[in-house]
């Protein structure tokens, strides 16, 4: 845990920053942290947060009591954050020269924080940089343009576009229709660039004002916090261009779910090859036991998908979403896609996870499955040739409820995450589903106040 921020400091004086936000990324996505004046940022070095911020919900409200103190020092003291020198990047759209810096959190005897989503991947990254072997991903962020809404008792509507009208019916792949933002979209491209995140093609999706910019692939603690940053760079573009962007998993009825695709392949750190392949070209063992080991632990892990009771809206059959953990080349009717590719680049893609995500505990959870299956020697089932929706065997727990037992009771899961961790993210997400059922729907109102 050093100290020594003078590449940091150099940096911000080239770029005359004035503030610097301080953040961290809790359990659900949301960043918090401070916003602080340069020279005080560089005088103390960090800031301090109450651990509690992780045990935080989505509505802000906190877990249990009995959970909170058994997880945190009944003092409710604070966590050391330490800046990451690698995890830098401006804030184009603020007024005053500003970057945001995003921080690792650690105990006062300097322990990593067991809750912190940033420090889940971390672990998973030295299980497998302790054998060699180097992570590489590449997501893909599915979201929805959308106009404004004040009211979230009224349904979403699609936004208007540079021609004066609302997008209708399916534009898939439309050149035409993604160049209805383009004054969005080049404030988008503008931004991430003076921010250095490695973005790659934006395409039209299958929904209404439904898009997906691709990330070039790389290191995964790298992309995890680009996503973290692009989230943000998103919504403030949209809302600079009087629109809103969304990364819920289903925000319209009717409409495709938003995913956050990610494809991973692993390198041996010596010879830089990809473990996936053999040296005559052909699928490796290692690679067939990753994939048997996503099937098996993904059903274990669902919550770190799909976290919110809207993610399970988007696991439907015929809508591009997965219902199963079937495998398959070539093949988007599975949750499992081997993309056609060459030996050195042979990956899987994970379509199981939503693009509400926390992409910190998505990407780990994914890592995670893969390497359990690759030390374990787990044998993937056949995989699907053709229409993938029916199969139904590795069956997937079928609302948050279920998802969150299963986690719950998984000693392979507690083994290589801990118990701390599981216990606190169950309980942030049971604390927002208790929120949720107490909330009275539209279709209740609408099927039920007088028909029963």
């Amino acid at each position: 845990m050093s100290n020594n921020l003078d590449q940091l400091t150099d940096w911000l004086k080239d770029h005359k920053i004035t503030e610097v936000e301080c953040m961290i990324g809790d359990l659900t996505g949301i960043t918090r942290g401070k916003i602080s004046p340069t020279n005080k940022f560089i005088a103390e070095k960090g800031m301090r947060l109450p651990e509690s911020v992780l045990l935080q919900t989505v509505t802000g409200d906190y877990v249990e009591d009995d959970i909170y103190y058994e997880l945190l020092d009944p003092a409710d003291i604070d966590m050391i954050c330490r800046p990451d020198q690698n995890a830098v990047f401006l804030v184009p759209w603020a007024i005053e020269p500003t970057a945001q810096v995003i921080h690792d959190t650690y105990d006062k005897q300097g322990n990593p924080i067991e809750l912190s989503p940033r420090n889940v991947l971390k672990k998973v990254l030295k299980l497998y940089s302790d054998r060699g072997w180097q992570p590489i991903v590449a997501p893909e962020m599915e979201f929805y343009l959308t106009k404004r809404c004040e009211d979230p008792d009224f349904p979403l509507q699609p936004p208007i576009g540079r021609s004066g009208r609302p997008e209708t019916g399916r534009q898939s792949f439309s050149i035409e229709a993604a160049n209805e933002f383009d004054p969005l979209f080049e404030d988008v491209y503008d931004w991430c660039e003076l921010q250095e995140l490695d973005l790659d093609t934006l395409i039209h999706e299958d929904g209404t004002a439904q898009m997906e910019i691709n990330f070039r692939h790389g290191d995964a603690l790298s992309l995890a916090d680009q996503i973290l940053v692009f989230k943000r760079t998103m919504r403030e573009a949209a809302l600079k261009h009087n629109v809103a962007a969304t990364f819920m998993a289903k925000p319209m009825t009717g409409e495709p779910g938003s995913a956050m695709h990610l494809h991973q392949s692993i390198i041996d750190i010596e010879t830089g090859k990809n473990v996936f392949s053999n040296e005559d070209g052909t699928m490796s063992q290692l690679f067939l036991n990753h994939i048997g080991g996503l099937q098996k632990f993904i059903p274990e892990l669902l919550p770190l998908f799909a976290p919110n009771v809207n993610s399970f809206r988007r696991f439907l059959p015929d809508t591009s979403a997965p219902v199963n953990v079937e495998w398959g080349e070539e093949n988007r009717t599975v949750g499992l896609r081997v993309p056609d590719a060459g030996p050195q680049n042979r990956r899987v893609e994970n379509r199981l996870p939503g693009a509400d995500a926390n992409p910190y505990l998505a990407i780990a959870a994914s890592l995670l499955c893969g390497f359990i299956g690759m030390v374990e020697g787990i044998n993937p089932s056949a995989p699907v040739v053709g229409r993938g929706y029916e199969r139904r065997n590795l069956r997937l727990p079928l609302t948050i409820e279920d998802a969150l037992e299963r986690m719950e009771h998984s000693a392979t899961i507690e083994k290589y995450l801990g118990k701390k961790f599981i216990t606190g993210y169950v309980a942030v997400k049971r604390a927002e589903h208790e929120n949720f059922k107490r909330v009275i729907s539209s279709w209740e109102r609408e099927f039920l106040l007088f028909a029963v």
